[in-house]
């Protein structure tokens, strides 16, 4: 066992202490059996291993001698099992001491080593099956590098663990590439033929795509992907939830037929998830569509990815070094040079810069397509509605109980509410205008009800006043959605009350007249579409206490939206909230490409992401300071903070990223230039490692570009 770094020998000197090694090296095998020592194999007999430990001192490969009996056995890409630790080159009367077994991936087989030393050998090929080729092997480390996270850490979220009994089912035999579809509803899109027409003759554009409102977007999609396996090519499709991966696996079926496809979803089980994933790195299979795991699905010959909705937070791993599927299909297209697309109802501030850079073109329909799809958005403040005097503070004025009347008269109308986690931190109480630091524009929050302070920098406001409407008191209250139905069911009593959300999801209801209250990102899908829609406390969903309280709140109502019929048809969608603020007006435009790029606009003045890059670093209050001390930033870091996390009472609820109940941590946030984003994860990872080779664990936690930046 070695580091790469090493300073090499010279080669017969070294061979001949393998050789020694290896002769009398008596490893455990597998209890209670165990192998005696063998000769060294004669061509290549190095392995090159990275093992499954995750800690960021050890992140580098390490050399380890193959036995003649593992020769033909231990080829590049396959799990072996290794001693790994303390002691593992030891040995004493003939038997190998010290160390354990780990299990890691044969990454190359070489002729010499970079160790002076002897090598301990591999002790086990646990299958011969290659699962982790180069591609996928560049990938992790260049996800690993772009989060400053360690490679088995994602090697650990790319490589399913393995099911022996689907490992000797063998895979179907590849079908012949499909003939190119036609255009079908990408029609609707001013470059949606030319696009398809690209990928088809193989080409590799790549285009960020608002997609028109309505159940035509799982169609494009895999019609997008058939006409990338015209061209000999495979294709990938991520999107966030099981639901929508059914809606996109139920139309490649249909484009594609059956066989050409697989369906990679937590739902599928371990053994036949392991299977499907087996099919795809064959070559058996060339196209896939998943959820968020699915992003390092090893596709052959890849000519296309596609993230669905991209500002999902099921899109973001919560697992170390917990990378945005969107960021690693970005780092795929760049890697294997081909075609990206990027599509959503709504539109991210990420796919804004994407266009505004050059990188992507942007994928639209015209004006006339847009109004003809959505359906009326209305607003208080509107007609009728300006003569109700208390319709601004009303939860439900008149205009949303007319609309539901009307609606109910032709099919179910969609009530959504925020769910109880959306409480904000702090928000003007008169216009429901997040309430901000004036110093580094971070929210301000009074924990416990002491002295408002800014969650950011720490810096204390107590003259704080509303920059909107000049008010100067707060508030912080969400209805649920339970109490919400009890409300509904009481004013329509005739009427059927349902209900979708985190305890019970919908995936679709009949087109009958019926109430449906769901929370957002639960919204049932209705047969013929909803006749109306609700979607109430609109200022809670703007008050949420990060940079995407507007951009998240445009695109849960933009979603909720696409599912009523079209204006045309009557649809019509009923928003309360205040209809001067930004997110309102572009709803009632249907326009989330403006509203996007006036959010990166803004964000550029004042150095917020996408624009800049920003690293999350939370632990006990000396160790942070330490951590941030000792760190080797960028000259152009820019530190704010630190400042307390919330307590977290024993037995409450934790989210990821929570201290341990009881104990008062601090974060602190670590800004940067766009251009020093690699600087500075590689400043933190180094800062971590070298905490970690010092022994007893490291309390403080790194995330680079966390999604819950307030």
């Amino acid at each position: 066992m070695s580091s790469e770094n090493e300073k090499p020998s010279e080669e017969p000197e070294q061979l001949a202490l393998i050789r020694e090694t290896v002769r009398k090296a008596k490893v455990p095998r597998a209890k209670p059996r165990t192998w005696r020592g063998a000769a060294l194999a004669k061509e290549l007999p190095v392995a090159r291993v990275v093992v499954n430990k995750g800690v960021l001192h050890l992140d580098q490969f390490f050399d380890y001698a193959v036995p003649e009996e593992l020769d033909e056995a231990a080829r590049p890409g396959v799990r072996v099992r290794v001693r790994f630790g303390a002691g593992a080159h030891q040995v004493k009367n003939g038997r190998r001491e010290g160390g354990r077994l780990i299990d890691g991936f044969l990454v190359e087989r070489r002729a010499t080593s970079d160790y002076s030393g002897p090598l301990a050998a591999l002790a086990d090929v646990v299958s011969p099956e290659p699962v982790l080729g180069p591609e996928l092997l560049g990938l992790a480390r260049a996800v690993a590098d772009r989060y400053a996270g360690s490679l088995a850490d994602v090697l650990q979220l790319a490589v399913p663990p393995r099911s022996a009994a689907a490992e000797r089912r063998p895979s179907p035999e590849p079908l012949p590439p499909p003939d190119a579809p036609e255009p079908g509803s990408w029609t609707r899109y001013d470059q949606g033929p030319a696009f398809l027409d690209a990928l088809a003759h193989g080409g590799a554009p790549r285009a960020v795509w608002n997609a028109l409102p309505g159940p035509h977007w799982a169609e494009e999609i895999a019609r997008a992907v058939a006409a990338t396996l015209a061209s000999g090519r495979g294709a990938l499709v991520l999107v966030p939830d099981g639901r929508a991966a059914d809606r996109v696996d139920t139309a490649l079926t249909t484009v594609l037929g059956e066989g050409r496809h697989v369906l990679l979803t937590a739902e599928a089980g371990p053994e036949k998830r392991y299977a499907r994933w087996l099919a795809v790195r064959r070559g058996a299979v060339r196209a896939v569509v998943g959820t968020r795991a699915a992003m390092f699905a090893p596709v052959r010959d890849l000519g296309l990815v596609v993230v669905w909705d991209d500002g999902d937070g099921s899109h973001s791993e919560p697992h170390a070094p917990q990378p945005h599927a969107r960021e690693v299909l970005l780092l795929r297209a760049a890697h294997d040079r081909c075609a990206f697309l990027l599509g959503s109802t709504s539109c991210t501030v990420e796919a804004a810069q994407l266009v505004e850079s050059g990188w992507a073109r942007a994928l639209t329909a015209g004006r006339e397509l847009v109004r003809a799809a959505a359906p009326l958005i209305r607003t208080v403040g509107d007609g009728e509605l300006a003569r109700d005097e208390a319709a601004r503070a009303a939860r439900l004025p008149s205009l949303a109980w007319q609309a539901v009347r009307e609606g109910l008269k032709t099919g179910p109308v969609l009530v959504q509410v925020p769910r109880r986690g959306y409480v904000p931190r702090l928000a003007c109480e008169r216009c429901r205008a997040p309430a901000r630091c004036r110093h580094c524009a971070g929210p301000l929050e009074a924990p416990e009800q002491r002295e408002l302070r800014c969650g950011w920098c720490g810096r204390g406001a107590p003259d704080w006043h509303c920059v909107e409407c000049g008010a100067n008191r707060l508030r912080a209250q969400v209805v649920g959605a339970r109490r919400t139905a009890e409300e509904l069911g009481r004013a329509f009593p005739a009427v059927p009350v349902r209900t979708s959300g985190r305890d019970h999801v919908l995936d679709t209801v009949p087109g009958r007249p019926a109430l449906v209250v769901s929370t957002p990102g639960a919204e049932p899908v209705a047969e013929g579409g909803y006749a109306a829609a609700l979607l109430l406390d609109g200022w809670a969903m703007l008050g949420r206490p990060d940079l995407r309280a507007g951009e998240e709140a445009l695109r849960r109502w933009i979603d909720a939206a696409s599912l009523v019929r079209g204006q045309p048809e009557g649809g019509t969608v009923v928003v309360v909230a205040e209809p001067t603020l930004r997110p309102v007006q572009a709803l009632v435009r249907w326009d989330p490409v403006g509203h996007a790029r006036r959010e990166l606009a803004e964000r550029a003045e004042l150095g917020f992401p996408p624009v800049s890059r920003m690293a999350a670093v939370t632990g006990p209050p000396e160790a942070v300071e330490d951590f941030l001390t000792a760190a080797a930033l960028p000259p152009d870091a820019e530190v704010l903070g630190p400042v307390p996390l919330p307590v977290v009472r024993p037995g409450g609820a934790r989210r990821p990223g929570d201290p341990p109940p009881g104990e008062q941590w601090d974060r602190a946030l670590v800004r940067v230039p766009p251009g020093s984003g690699a600087a500075l994860a590689a400043a933190l990872k180094q800062a971590r490692a070298s905490r970690l080779a010092r022994g007893g664990g490291d309390p403080v936690r790194v995330r680079v570009d966390p999604p819950d930046i307030g």
